[in-house]
């Protein structure tokens, strides 16, 4: 299965709490964090939520 590298890029300061609670659930805390997660349609819809503040590759 495909991993996913995430990295969160803007911070979440000023956020809908909805978003810095999927930022969370990722795993991101702060600007500048990594995270390695396998690919699901679940990660997808959250990584959509986010979209604008995090940045993914394909690993």
């Amino acid at each position: 299965m495909t991993r996913l590298a995430i990295t969160q890029v803007r911070s979440s300061i000023h956020r809908n709490p909805h978003q810095m609670g999927t930022l969370r659930a990722l795993g991101l805390d702060r600007r500048g964090r990594t995270v390695e997660l396998e690919d699901s349609p679940q990660l997808r819809g959250q990584i959509k939520v986010v979209n604008h503040l995090v940045e993914v590759k394909e690993i």
